[in-house]
């Protein structure tokens, strides 16, 4: 008895030298920041998660990104278009069928083909935040047209804008996708980054913009701005619209942001805007797409 003592008691000695918490019990156990393997929280469909690149064009959006990137916060349902996972997995994915249209509706479930590229893309004549020559100055001929029109009216009203960032290539976006699922995994980055194909800037049709003073590029506090204010209630007159609207989460799948404009033409433009509706509300889905073989 004396013995069985003397060994319980030399193993409690033991165990609380080793630890303040006590002997075999594994729910002491730290695994790092979190069970995702330390990853930081995001902020927003357009916030980076720890490490986000200096150029916000390229890169998820700092407090906003859609599609272009960002993390985004998860809407309290999935987007209308969205199977019920809302993850836009494989047996959702739709083809367009007709990339080359306006109103084209490329988002988490509507995919450009393979292979697009636009033809018929120009760099208009407008300032953008930096000096290089880069693909993210280009937009479809069409777009880049309306866009010098409206950078035109926004400086007589004297509000000066600045571009971002364009179009992106497939290969970059891409890119651009898989280091952010190789930095913080897949599911991590889906919130925040489009994948390739399914990403509003690969048309040349969409459009980041700031103040000519490059304050709040891509970030939540844009929107606080006078120019955020201008172009709400301006971008439909020359065939733009606030593409990804407040309110509206649920059905686009991202968050507000004030700074991302889609050209979808004037007619377009205009009734979405009076209706206080979001392209994938406009188009019910209608623009042709085709499924994939």
């Amino acid at each position: 008895m004396n013995l069985r003592l003397t060994a319980a008691a030399a193993l409690l000695l033991t165990c609380i030298a080793f630890t303040a918490s006590g002997c075999g019990n594994p729910s002491s156990v730290e695994v790092g920041q979190g069970e995702t393997g330390g990853a930081p929280a995001a902020q927003n469909p357009g916030d980076p998660p720890a490490a986000a690149p200096s150029q916000p064009d390229d890169t998820v959006k700092q407090g906003g990104s859609s599609e272009t990137g960002g993390a985004a916060k998860e809407p309290t349902k999935p987007p209308a278009n969205l199977p019920p996972s809302g993850k836009g997995d494989d047996s959702s994915i739709r083809v367009i069928a007709n990339p080359e249209d306006v109103a084209v509706l490329v988002n988490k479930t509507n995919k450009l083909p393979e292979n697009y590229n636009p033809k018929d893309l120009v760099e208009p004549n407008v300032p953008f935040i930096f000096k290089e020559k880069s693909e993210k100055r280009m937009l479809r001929k069409e777009a880049a047209s309306a866009l010098e029109d409206l950078f035109d009216a926004a400086k007589k009203d004297g509000l000066p804008l600045a571009g971002v960032s364009g179009y992106r290539s497939h290969a970059t976006q891409k890119t651009l996708y898989n280091n952010y699922v190789k930095r913080d995994g897949e599911a991590a980055a889906n919130k925040y980054s489009a994948k390739p194909g399914h990403s509003e800037h690969e048309t040349g049709l969409a459009i980041d913009v700031t103040g000519s003073s490059g304050k709040c590029p891509a970030q939540d506090c844009f929107g606080d701005t006078k120019e955020a204010k201008w172009l709400a209630e301006h971008a439909q007159e020359y065939g733009f619209i606030i593409r990804y609207p407040k309110g509206k989460e649920s059905i686009t799948g991202y968050q507000y942001e004030p700074w991302h404009l889609r050209y979808v033409g004037k007619n377009a433009a205009k009734e979405i805007a009076k209706q206080g509706i979001t392209l994938e509300e406009y188009t019910h889905g209608g623009v042709p797409v085709s499924n994939p073989k």
